[in-house]
């Protein structure tokens, strides 16, 4: 049997690229080579998963680490196969790394104690209250980025099924773009020291563009 080094992680599906795709596309269950295809298979896919978790989760339940892997499973389930468990392999952004793989188990369930059972159910009265339990999830669960891939999406994701419980529109984040989303990157790093207030202020934004998206699309 063949022995890999413990400290080689090729031999994780989830590090390994679609054959033919020149290192751009992640193996995948529809032998999709081109990263334009992708981004529309993931995205045709998380619409439908938008749907179906919106009716799944009530205004009363209170989210767990397993929700989130179910959130992620549900939506990649018949692209990836390693949809819905944690990632093997280390990420990072330009120079800023995310959270070890070896310490994303005990980080998520760190997440769920400390978060998840603070901030949801998101049904709080009071405004500032919501915008504080969106942004310290939102922020925390990016910092942890447990996945492979579709973590900003599956954060989103969760973000939106918290502010359905609290009575608010499904959440437009498709402004975040330029200036914008370089704002939304500072502020989860300022989200490391504690420091929440910076993503507060974006998800008021966010919160202002979704009514009037569905404002518009009432007109």
């Amino acid at each position: 049997m063949e022995k890999h080094n413990r400290y080689d992680v090729s031999h994780f599906i989830e590090a390994q690229f679609e054959h033919g795709s020149h290192g751009r596309v992640l193996k995948n269950l529809l032998g999709i080579k081109r990263k334009r295809d992708m981004d529309e298979a993931e995205s045709q896919a998380l619409k439908i998963a938008v749907d179906k978790l919106l009716g799944t989760y009530d205004k009363g339940h209170r989210f767990t680490e397993a929700d989130i892997r179910t959130m992620h499973k549900v939506w990649l389930d018949g692209i990836y196969e390693w949809a819905g468990s944690y990632r093997n392999v280390n990420l990072s952004k330009g120079e800023f790394p995310f959270a070890a793989a070896k310490q994303i188990p005990s980080l998520m369930v760190q997440l769920e104690k400390e978060f998840l059972r603070k901030h949801t159910p998101c049904n709080f009265k009071l405004f500032p209250r919501i915008i504080q339990a969106l942004a310290e999830v939102h922020v925390e669960l990016i910092l942890i980025h447990p996945f492979r891939e579709g973590n900003g999406r599956v954060d989103r994701l969760l973000s939106t099924i918290m502010a359905s419980q609290a009575g608010l529109p499904i959440l437009d984040f498709t402004d975040i773009t330029g200036l914008r989303r370089k704002k939304y990157f500072s502020a989860i790093h300022s989200g490391i020291e504690r420091d929440y207030k910076p993503m507060e202020k974006i998800f008021v934004k966010v919160i202002e563009r979704s009514f009037k998206t569905i404002a518009n699309e009432k007109v």
